[in-house]
C-alpha cells in the first residue's frame, strides 16, 4: 500500500552537486520576500498566545465578564478558534492567486494581517479582539498558500525541496522574535505594545512590489472557480480530500500544543514559586526552545524526505508529535517534582516534530498541476483549519471544564496517532519532478 502512486509527473533526472545552477535574483529575492513574509506570519500568529492571559484579563473585566482562571481558559478557546476560522476562509486566496498571480496576491495577504493584527492594540473589548484576530487570520493563512506556491515553481528543480524546507523554517523564526519581543517590548510595555509590532509586515510590501516578478511556470486558467473545480475531479478528488485530513492533523495538534505552552509553562513556574515579570520571561525562554527545535527540525525534513519518501517522514513526525504531547502536557505537567523541568525537555521533542508542515510546503506542490496548484495548497491548508476551529474551541472548553491545561491538550495527541493510519493512501512523489 505504500507504494501506491498515480498521475503524476516522469521521475525526476538525478543531479550532481556541479549540475546544480545557481540562483538567479528573481529567486533570491522571491525566496526572501516569501520567508519574510512568512516569519512574519509566525511573529504576529503567535503574539496572541504570548500575550494571552495579559490581554484577557484587561479586556474580559472591560466586556461585563469576570477575568478568572476558568473563563480565561474558556475565551482563548473561543478566540484561537475564530482565529481559525479566519484562517480557514484564507482559501480565498489560492483561487485569486492562480488567476492573478502569485506575486501580487501575496502583497494582498500581508497587508491583510499586518493591519488587523496591529488593530488589535487598540481593542476595547474582548469582542473587538475577537473581530480583529477572525481578519489578522484571513490574511495570515493566505500568505503560506502563496509563498510555497511561488517557492515551488520558481526554484531549480534540483533546489526546489530544500527550498521548501528552507521557507518554512521562516515560521518558526518568527515565532523566535515573538518569544524575543515578549521578554523586552511586552514585559516593559504591555500586550498592546506587542500588536502594534505586528503591523511591520506592511514594509515588505514595498520589497515585493519593486523587486520580484511572477514565476515563470504560472499559468492562469480562465477563471478562479475553475482552478477550484479541477481540485474535486475524478483526476485530484482522493488527494484533495486526504489532503485537507492531514493538514487537520497537523494543525489540531500542533495548534493546541504549541499555543498552550506559554500558559502552561507559567503556571508551572508559578508552581514553583515564579511571579509577574519571571513568568513571563520563562514563558518567552520555552518558545524560543520550542522555535530553535523547529527550525532544526524544518531543515531536516527534505533530506529524509527525499530518501524514504513523503509519507513515511511525516509517519515519523506524526509519532514524535504524538509522543511529545502525550508525555509533555499528559505526564510531565502533572509531576510533582521536576515538572517544569521535564515539560521543558519535552518541547524539545514536540518542536522538532513541529517540523512535519514542512513536507506540505514541498508535497502538496508536486500533487497538481500550475493552473490549480495554489487553490489546492490553499484547500487543504485553509479546511483543515476549520475543522480545528471546532476542536480549539472544544480545548478552551475543557480547559474551563476541568480546570487544568494538561489533560486536555494531551488528548489531542490522539490525532497524530490517527493520522499516520491515513497516511498509507497518500499520494508519494517522491523522485517525481513538479507537473506542468
Amino acid at each position: 500500500m505504500w507504494t501506491w502512486t498515480t498521475n503524476l509527473s516522469p521521475p525526476a533526472a538525478s543531479y550532481t552537486e556541479s549540475s546544480v545552477p545557481p540562483l538567479n535574483k528573481n529567486q533570491i529575492r522571491g525566496f526572501w520576500a516569501a520567508w519574510s513574509g512568512w516569519a512574519m506570519d509566525g511573529m504576529d500568529g503567535f503574539i496572541y498566545a504570548l500575550v494571552l492571559q495579559p490581554a484577557l484579563r484587561e479586556l474580559l473585566p472591560k466586556s461585563g465578564i469576570a477575568a478568572d482562571t476558568g473563563t480565561i481558559g474558556y475565551y482563548n478557546g473561543l478566540l484561537l478558534a475564530l482565529f481559525l476560522v479566519g484562517w480557514g476562509l484564507s482559501m480565498l486566496w489560492g483561487p485569486i492567486g492562480d488567476r492573478f498571480g502569485r506575486v501580487r496576491t501575496l502583497m494582498l495577504t500581508i497587508l491583510c494581517y499586518s493591519v488587523f493584527t496591529f488593530a488589535g492594540a487598540l481593542a476595547q473589548s474582548v469582542w473587538q479582539l475577537a473581530i480583529f484576530r477572525l481578519l489578522a487570520g484571513i490574511g495570515i493563512g493566505g500568505e503560506w498558500t502563496l509563498g510555497g506556491t511561488f517557492v515551488a515553481e520558481e526554484w531549480p528543480e534540483q533546489r526546489r525541496v530544500m527550498g521548501a524546507g528552507y521557507m518554512q523554517t521562516g515560521y518558526y523564526v518568527g515565532i523566535l522574535f515573538a518569544a524575543l519581543l515578549n521578554a523586552t517590548v511586552g514585559a516593559a510595555y504591555g500586550w498592546r505594545a506587542m500588536f502594534a509590532v505586528g503591523g511591520i509586515p506592511a514594509f515588505l510590501v514595498v520589497l515585493i512590489q519593486y523587486g520580484v516578478h511572477e514565476p515563470a511556470k504560472w499559468r492562469p486558467p480562465k477563471s478562479a472557480q475553475g482552478a477550484m473545480a479541477m481540485l474535486f475531479s475524478p483526476q485530484f478528488r482522493r488527494r484533495t480530500i486526504l489532503n485537507a485530513l492531514y493538514l487537520f492533523i497537523s494543525i489540531s495538534g500542533l495548534w493546541a500544543g504549541s499555543v498552550y505552552v506559554p500558559a502552561a509553562v507559567a503556571t508551572l513556574g508559578a508552581r514553583q514559586g515564579l511571579a509577574g515579570i519571571a513568568t513571563t520571561r520563562m514563558a518567552s525562554w520555552a518558545t524560543i526552545v520550542l522555535s530553535v527545535a523547529t527550525v532544526l527540525g524544518c531543515l531536516a525534513l527534505p533530506p529524509l524526505a527525499e530518501k524514504y519518501g513523503r509519507r513515511w517522514t511525516l509517519a515519523i513526525y506524526f509519532f514524535l508529535m504524538f509522543v511529545s504531547i502525550a508525555l509533555g502536557f499528559g505526564y510531565a505537567f502533572y509531576l510533582e517534582n521536576g515538572a517544569l523541568e521535564w515539560f521543558l525537555a519535552s518541547l524539545v521533542v514536540l518542536g522538532f516534530g513541529g517540523g512535519n508542515f514542512t513536507v506540505y510546503s514541498l508535497w502538496l506542490p508536486e500533487q497538481y498541476p500550475t493552473e490549480c496548484r495554489a487553490s489546492a495548497f490553499g484547500f487543504a491548508t485553509s479546511f483543515g483549519r476549520f475543522l480545528a476551529a471546532a476542536i480549539t474551541f472544544l480545548e478552551g472548553w475543557l480547559v474551563n471544564r476541568m480546570h487544568t491545561i494538561g489533560t486536555p491538550v494531551a488528548l489531542t495527541a490522539v490525532f497524530f496517532l490517527a493520522g499516520m493510519f491515513l497516511l498509507p493512501w497518500g499520494v508519494e512523489t517522491k523522485g517525481h519532478a513538479l507537473p506542468e
